[in-house]
């Protein structure tokens, strides 16, 4: 299946896509650095465009002649981290339903983080899909429910012409794990330690993990562990010097990027490339559950 990655980042959405067999022709990103390192590890081209240019990027998708577009418009201002107002950025949701609406390919799918399912941004969009005659199933994923070991949640809109509106939610359910997968499920002892610093966004989460847990979200920023930090009583251990905080490449692991994975940037960039990204095994089992339900389709 032709596939068109928009807002593509450093590539986590197309990676766990072209993992289950998708053709990946094209992806589109306006951040320099982003795209400086998605050509690093990806055969394809990357256009670096604005996609708020809504008819330049419908010009430039029609001529690739695709059956489905991927992607996730910035999800800043629906984010637990932010303010919680959705400003500027939030209009390229707008964007992205316009192009799914003018190109009309056959499927798309849209990522974003879990809040962003009831934002105003969001219920534009929906409207625009439902105008142009999409069904849609939304279902919010808990990423550590999805072969990744981390507790992102992500909120998906799976698109399909003409279809009813929830055609793939039994898919999606019926194959979720049982249990959290931990990071010990997913690296086994190979990481050489048991317990972790990850920066809170403030004192009052706790910043020490187990790998007997699954890891809280990864975010765009990395920090060691600071002299002031105070504890919390649901630290995983002891604050101590020999408490081991997660480097860049951890972080990229836990992200389920493989190892060989190539970044490119200053180490702000790439962390926050880090932080932006799906997951790859969570990419993987959203693309899994589409093609399941494209077979399903051309069944009937």
């Amino acid at each position: 299946m032709k596939t068109v990655d928009l807002f593509a980042g450093c590539g986590g959405l197309s990676l766990g896509f072209q993992n289950e067999g998708f053709d990946i022709i094209a992806a589109f990103e306006m951040w320099n650095s982003a795209v400086k390192c998605y050509q690093l590890n990806f055969d394809h081209p990357v256009f670096q465009m604005d996609l708020s240019d809504v008819d330049g990027a419908v010009k430039a998708i029609r001529s690739l002649d695709t059956d489905l577009i991927i992607g996730g418009p910035p999800c800043q201002d629906f984010s637990h981290a932010g303010k919680r107002i959705e400003r500027d950025r939030a209009t390229l949701t707008d964007s992205f339903a316009s192009i799914v609406a003018q190109v009309r390919t056959p499927y798309f799918v849209m990522e974003n983080v879990d809040r962003a399912r009831n934002s105003k941004a969001y219920l534009m969009a929906k409207d625009t899909f439902k105008e142009a005659g999409y069904g849609l199933t939304e279902i919010v994923l808990d990423a550590s429910l999805c072969g990744t070991p981390q507790k992102r949640k992500r909120f998906i809109c799976f698109g399909a012409l003409g279809k009813a509106d929830g055609f793939a939610m039994d898919i999606f359910t019926s194959r979720l794990a049982d249990k959290n997968m931990t990071v010990r499920d997913y690296f086994g002892d190979s990481l050489g330690f048991e317990f972790y610093y990850r920066h809170p966004r403030n004192y009052s989460r706790r910043g020490v993990f187990s790998i007997d847990e699954p890891a809280p979200t990864m975010r765009g920023v990395n920090r060691p562990v600071p002299k002031g930090y105070p504890g919390h009583p649901k630290d995983a251990c002891p604050v101590s010097e020999s408490l081991h905080a997660l480097t860049t490449k951890e972080r990229a692991l836990i992200q389920t990027f493989p190892n060989d994975f190539k970044w490119e940037g200053s180490k702000t960039d790439i962390e926050q490339m880090i932080g932006n990204a799906v997951p790859v095994k969570l990419a993987q089992f959203v693309a899994q559950t589409v093609k399941i339900a494209v077979e399903r389709e051309n069944d009937d």
